[in-house]
């Protein structure tokens, strides 16, 4: 998406989507929840509940990497590719792509979703809340381009790279954990 954001191609697709969605008001209301202010509210009561509850040191610095590394890595991005946001009147003055809203908010409900399914038992309530999070998610990203804030390609990026680091925290961690009981089993 980087080297191809400003081809005709994704210039169409761009323009056709925010023709689709934009001034879409009720979807516009979920970017609160892709705050940094908020996720970084809920990530704490998050880890907050992982030692109370959990005591999972390893499961912690797995909240700490998807949320706290995501955040420093689109930031990074953004300042790396510094792609112009849409012209729209009272537009943010930051950098477009990827969308931040997109990225740290699949990370941060993502997130939410794989540490609930790691400490509730029923897999009806885990498949309830991982559903939930895939749609705010959805919503969030979603909103920046009915908003005008975002182009459709900051958004799908956003959700590329945000999906590409928490599987790559997932994979840390699961590899982690099995070496940790392979090695209490010993």
């Amino acid at each position: 998406m980087w080297l191809s954001y400003d081809t005709s191609f994704i210039e169409a697709f761009d323009q056709n989507v925010s023709n689709l969605l934009y001034g879409l008001d009720f979807i516009t209301l979920f970017h609160y929840l892709g705050e940094t202010k908020v996720i970084f509210c809920i990530s704490f009561i998050l880890l907050i509940f992982i030692w109370i509850r959990v005591g999972d040191l390893q499961l912690t610095l797995f909240v700490l990497l998807t949320v706290g590394f995501g955040y420093g890595l689109y930031q990074f991005l953004k300042h790396l590719i510094e792609r112009p946001r849409p012209e729209i009147a009272d537009q943010l003055s930051t950098y477009s792509f990827p969308s931040g809203h997109a990225v740290h908010g699949m990370l941060y409900l993502l997130t939410i979703a794989y540490v609930l399914s790691k400490v509730v038992a029923s897999k009806k309530a885990s498949r309830i809340v991982w559903s939930i999070c895939i749609i705010l998610f959805i919503l969030i990203g979603t909103s920046r381009i009915t908003e005008g804030r975002h182009y459709a390609s900051d958004v799908l990026a956003g959700w590329m790279l945000g999906y590409s680091w928490f599987m790559i925290c997932v994979w840390w961690y699961e590899h982690g954990h099995r070496k940790k009981i392979k090695n209490k089993t010993h």
